[in-house]
């Protein structure tokens, strides 16, 4: 006759002192204890459920943007709420030539939030203008034409800078109404901002729903060869 023990159903979920199924039933308890507590009872305690997930949101995954101003236009038109993608750059992940990014100007800009294009990454060099009035990045000339601004041109004052380990030039697609790198040249940090001030990539135009649109890398950025490219280019010119 066999008569080894056999696990039954309850021995499998039973803990000493406890019976099966008691645990959810306590969670549920006090749920409704702290519901029959707040004024509005259950309505009120899912309003603070959601209010608490908007917040982790808000704090750690994507954070809406206004846009004060004409500096981004024609592509970002003030009053529209941009979306920011507060996990682009973790994980190891950096801005990128290109990149439509949100950052605290403070220190560097002045107090506040700034929406820009980033044009060069640390250790690249920018250049205007080419011979042909354009944008030039690690000897590769930038064809804006698809976000700046119509009528613009890349700049009306002439810089060539190489971008420092950390650092980020950034520009506004519309030049002759945006204060960016180029007006902070001669002060302290050049006008390059630190990494870590970055918030987040933009990535969607959320509202007003007649213009909402992914934000995408422009193929021309894309197309920039990294710093040491073209160092080793140059190198063997």
């Amino acid at each position: 006759m066999d008569t080894e023990a056999q696990p039954t159903q309850r021995d499998r979920f039973s803990r000493p002192g406890t019976t099966p199924g008691t645990e959810g039933r306590s969670r549920f308890a006090f749920v409704s204890r702290v519901a029959e507590w707040l004024p509005g009872g259950r309505i009120t305690l899912t309003l603070f459920a959601c209010l608490a997930f908007l917040l982790l949101l808000n704090t750690f995954v994507v954070q809406p943007f206004q846009i004060p101003s004409g500096s981004m236009e024609q592509g970002l038109r003030i009053g529209d709420r941009v979306l920011v993608n507060k996990l682009a750059y973790r994980f190891g992940a950096e801005p990128r030539r290109g990149d439509v990014i949100v950052f605290d100007g403070t220190g560097y800009f002045g107090p506040g939030d700034y929406v820009k294009r980033v044009a060069g990454v640390g250790g690249d060099r920018v250049v205007c203008c080419d011979k042909e009035g354009r944008l030039q990045v690690n000897g590769r000339s930038v064809d804006e034409t698809a976000f700046l601004y119509p009528g613009d041109t890349p700049s009306t004052v002439p810089f060539d800078v190489v971008v420092p380990a950390g650092r980020l030039f950034v520009l506004g697609d519309h030049r002759s109404d945006s204060s960016d790198s180029r007006d902070h040249l001669g002060s302290p940090g050049g006008g390059m901002i630190p990494v870590g001030d970055v918030i987040g990539r933009a990535d969607w135009i959320a509202w007003p729903y007649a213009h909402w649109a992914h934000l995408t890398r422009p193929s021309a950025y894309a197309r920039v060869p990294a710093a040491e490219q073209a160092t080793g280019a140059g190198a063997h010119g």
